[in-house]
């Protein structure tokens, strides 16, 4: 069948030409509605976006000598965050203290893995900041 006998029908039924792929020595033709396919491509991709999941990333700020006390109020948002799907960005504030400077150095690995031990298996460790920058955090990835 030639091109112009297929044009010829898609213009009887009301319908389009569309070419599928042009590699070979003849092209390769369907005849559609599209108008009525492009709309159908569109509502798939608003589907699939609809349906795909976003990671957020929440941050909470913790001092290097925080009391028990307010590191378990500080975890409870960290599980919230974690129940949501969210990573969470734990960091730590060491400037500004001379005390901070002078004991810090220890006190944040300890802290790190005091949170660490306190998010047990409903957390996952996913990264951590390196030895020379200024804010020292972690990031605590939701466990699957």
């Amino acid at each position: 069948m030639q091109t112009s006998d297929a044009l010829n029908m898609a213009m009887d039924a009301g319908l389009d030409l569309v070419e599928i792929s042009s590699n070979g020595t003849t092209p390769i033709v369907k005849i559609m509605d599209f108008g009525k396919y492009k709309y159908e491509q569109k509502k798939r991709a608003s589907e699939a976006r609809k349906n795909q999941k976003t990671v957020g990333m929440k941050e909470v700020w913790v001092k290097p000598f925080i009391e028990e006390n307010d590191l378990n109020i500080k975890m409870k948002k960290v599980f919230e965050f974690l129940g949501d799907g969210n990573k969470v960005k734990v960091a730590v504030m060491t400037h500004g203290s001379k005390k901070v400077l002078a004991r810090g150095r220890d006190a944040v690995p300890e802290l790190f893995a005091r949170i660490m031990e306190i998010v047990g298996d409903r957390g996952t460790l996913e990264s951590k900041s390196k030895p020379d920058e200024r804010t020292k955090s972690i990031i605590i990835a939701p466990a699957k």
